[in-house]
């Protein structure tokens, strides 16, 4: 179905270069002189390599219809994960590259979406939020209590990131997936 491009939005899976691609962010941007465009960051959906390219806003694109299902997190072996289906019990691998930095969030069994573009598997999604428990966090500097401080943590699947001081060793978190970012402590 083709639409303009200055209706791409995040998530959706675009055929650009006879390629298809994740759309990951997209800017609109105005220059001082000439007509706006907007900045499209995507994947490839094969080889999971990331590019950035501009469209101008009244150009069309090609977006694809993509199917989704429940599929269960099985193991990792080398560079490719392995999921299956929650209905069929079909197991299919998708390379590391196709799932991207969220990748290090995968736990046993869990449920992600499995996205299909003409019956063919093209990629999954982890649930937005996992919990984490913090393995490791600096001490509080002395001085440094305004809320917008933070200060470097490692969690259990070795994944850096920043937390508030009042977060400790052994506290789980909830991180999102998608930028490994702190979202909230763990309700216990």
């Amino acid at each position: 179905m083709k639409i303009q491009a200055n209706t791409i939005r995040g998530g959706n899976v675009i055929e650009y270069g006879n390629k298809q691609w994740r759309v990951l962010k997209t800017e609109i941007l105005l220059p001082g002189k000439g007509n706006a465009f907007i900045q499209v960051e995507m994947r490839d959906l094969k080889s999971g390599n990331k590019t950035n390219e501009r469209f101008r806003t009244g150009e069309s694109v090609e977006k694809l219809m993509v199917e989704e299902k429940d599929a269960t997190y099985l193991y990792t072996e080398d560079d490719q994960i392995m999921f299956m289906d929650s209905v069929s019990f079909e197991q299919f691998s998708l390379h590391t590259d196709v799932i991207g930095e969220s990748a290090a969030f995968l736990q046993d069994g869990m449920v992600v979406t499995a996205e299909l573009i003409d019956g063919v598997v093209a990629g999954a999604t982890l649930p937005q939020h996992v919990i984490m428990e913090v393995i490791e966090a600096d001490a509080v500097v002395k001085g440094q209590t305004a809320s917008s401080s933070y200060k470097p943590a490692l969690l259990e699947n070795d994944v850096r990131v920043m937390v508030p001081p009042h977060i400790g060793s052994g506290t789980r978190i909830v991180v999102n997936t998608e930028d490994a970012s702190y979202v909230e402590r763990a309700k216990d």
